[in-house]
């Protein structure tokens, strides 16, 4: 069970999250960030995870600056990381007050921002969400008949209550995914029905592209856009 005095906070619009979390019976708020979502690497596991800190980080500033506090500036304090199929790095942000009227279940003081962002890659080509229709054929293109991997990083930015820092972890789940043929009818009637638009690698494997998914190695949840399972038990050791 998670601790009941801690708000979550999703820092993201999706549906898709925000389903997920519903689905495994975690409460929690949703704070949109208007974070820059570009990244310095170009290896998608780092991409994801420094995309999903940015997220988490726009939208814990955003309420200390709501509730009238001052983050202070400084340098991070490298903690513990873990290596396997997902990393996991930790890392503690000097801030000032914590903010301490937010709305929730818990404690005001005490709450954890949820940063999230998934990309698809093959090869060398990594996909983020299509541009426009043209961009989604091509994505789908090169995607069919083949085996890609999705990558979710996901980044919780802690507040414990009081004053001090606050705790940082990332991590990323990769799922690996393989795709039927398709004709280019097929993949321009799909990307017709405008399912592809909002999504990473123009496909949504929970939609109407399920008719084309061969099978997956790997977290399912996450190619929906939240490795929920995984961030359950995060948060379960951390809160």
């Amino acid at each position: 069970m998670l601790n009941k005095e801690y708000t979550i906070i999703l820092a993201s619009a999706s549906p898709r999250r925000r389903e997920l979390l519903t689905q495994i019976g975690v409460p929690y708020q949703v704070m949109v960030s208007d974070a820059d979502e570009t990244a310095a690497s170009h290896k998608p596991w780092e991409m994801v995870e420094e995309i999903s800190a940015s997220k988490a980080e726009a939208v814990f500033k955003k309420i200390l600056v709501d509730e009238g506090l001052r983050v202070e500036e400084g340098q991070s304090e490298t903690g513990e990381q873990r290596t396997g199929q997902g990393q996991r790095t930790g890392q503690e942000q000097r801030t000032g007050k914590e903010p301490s009227g937010l709305a929730g279940q818990g404690k005001p003081d005490c709450f954890v921002v949820v940063g999230a962002d998934t990309v698809v890659a093959l090869g060398d080509q990594i996909m983020g969400k299509p541009k426009d229709g043209e961009d989604a054929v091509r994505m789908l293109s090169l995607l069919q008949g083949k085996t890609h991997q999705v990558y979710t990083g996901v980044t919780l930015l802690i507040a414990d209550g009081g004053e001090g820092k606050p705790r940082r972890l990332s991590f990323h789940e990769k799922t690996d995914v393989t795709m039927y043929p398709m004709s280019r009818e097929e993949i321009c009637a799909y990307v017709e029905s405008g399912e592809p638009m909002d999504k990473a690698g123009a496909y949504g494997i929970q939609g109407k592209c399920a008719a084309f998914i061969r099978g997956i190695c790997g977290d399912y949840n996450n190619v929906v856009g939240l490795p929920v399972g995984r961030l359950y038990q995060e948060l379960k050791e951390i809160i």
